[in-house]
């Protein structure tokens, strides 16, 4: 048996999610579809397909993210195999038989990603918010479309509910599926994952991530990056040219204050303008790394040049905020089929 969770905000996308299933899962014999709503708010009831009717029952979550919902979703499957799927993606055709034959695999695999594919604009290269999403195509085990043994799952104690967002989580337990002895393979069925349209300052919101990657330093070390498989980041940049923009206001305000001498008015003038030098090539070169690839109108190089200005002193916010929080977590203190717990 195969259980689909889909842990879901409503959005206009579900729709077209169920949709594509619904003349699908007759193909999965005692298949059950769990959609776990996450609402914060009682904004009605979700729709679902008459053709999907008998299949599905709607979970109602806390609000709490994307790893409370999964979890809600598989503590409460039956199924053999747990196929969690995000509610913006768009099963191709032949999903679910491709699904039955990923999912006949040896005893020892806990986990069979599909293939996420993500349509870019034929006639333009993408923007910034594009070329970001259409990364998924090449994130590895991540739960756009994402199978796992249920007894991978309970081995594990499932997704670490303290990553509240749709980032690293995913990633996150498939290091702990791996380390408890699973292999995680790559199947062959297929889904689309649209680009979702966004506001212009999205690159500011995904800064809250870096409050997570904070506690993943914390849980792993300083290989965490490594131990996950996660591509490197611009963290060292970005605390470079926020401390540079930081020198240059500081030295800019103490030299406008009273002080005794010339003399250290031009020093701080110079020590100012070196930090506002090496604040202005380090955003510089963040913002042409951003610009370059992308379709360079207008609007999409203002957009780049201001928040590539803003984004390194969020990250280091948002990356403080995330140690201060994480600060109390034993290191190593992973989470266990008993919720969390110290594991070495």
């Amino acid at each position: 048996m195969i259980s689909l969770v889909v842990p879901t905000l409503g959005r206009p996308s579900l729709a077209t999610l169920l949709d594509a299933l619904a003349g699908q899962l007759g193909e999965l014999p005692g298949a059950e579809l769990l959609l776990v709503d996450d609402r914060r708010d009682d904004t009605g009831e979700l729709s679902v397909p008459g053709a999907l009717a008998t299949y599905t029952k709607v979970l109602t979550g806390r609000g709490a993210g994307p790893a409370a919902a999964r979890n809600l979703g598989w503590w409460a499957a039956r199924g053999e195999w747990v196929v969690f799927l995000d509610d913006d993606v768009v099963p191709a055709p032949d999903w679910a038989r491709r699904l039955r034959a990923d999912l006949a695999v040896p005893d020892r695999v806990g986990g069979v990603q599909g293939v996420v594919e993500v349509p870019l604009p034929g006639r333009r290269r993408p923007t910034d918010w594009e070329r970001g999403t259409a990364g998924l195509a090449d994130g590895r085990w991540i739960t756009a479309d994402m199978a796992y043994r249920r007894a991978a799952l309970i081995a594990v104690g499932g997704f670490d509910e303290r990553f509240p967002r749709a980032y690293r989580e995913d990633a996150e337990l498939a290091h702990r599926v791996r380390r408890g002895c699973w292999h995680l393979v790559r199947g062959r069925r297929r889904v689309t994952h649209p680009v979702r349209p966004e506001s212009r300052w999205v690159s500011l919101r995904t800064q809250r991530g870096n409050a997570d990657d904070a506690l993943l330093r914390r849980l792993y070390g300083r290989t965490w990056r490594a131990e996950l498989d996660l591509p490197p980041g611009r963290r060292t940049q970005h605390v470079a040219v926020a401390m540079a923009g930081t020198a240059a206001l500081a030295a800019t305000a103490l030299r406008a204050a009273p002080l005794r001498s010339d003399r250290a008015r031009r020093t701080l003038g110079v020590l100012g303008g070196l930090a506002a030098l090496g604040w202005a090539a380090g955003t510089a070169e963040f913002t042409r790394d951003r610009v370059a690839p992308g379709p360079r109108t207008p609007d999409e190089v203002a957009t780049m040049l201001v928040t590539s200005a803003l984004i390194p002193p969020l990250a280091v916010v948002h990356w403080v905020r995330g140690w201060w929080r994480a600060r109390a977590v034993p290191a190593g203190a992973l989470v266990t089929a008993d919720g969390p717990g110290a594991e070495s």
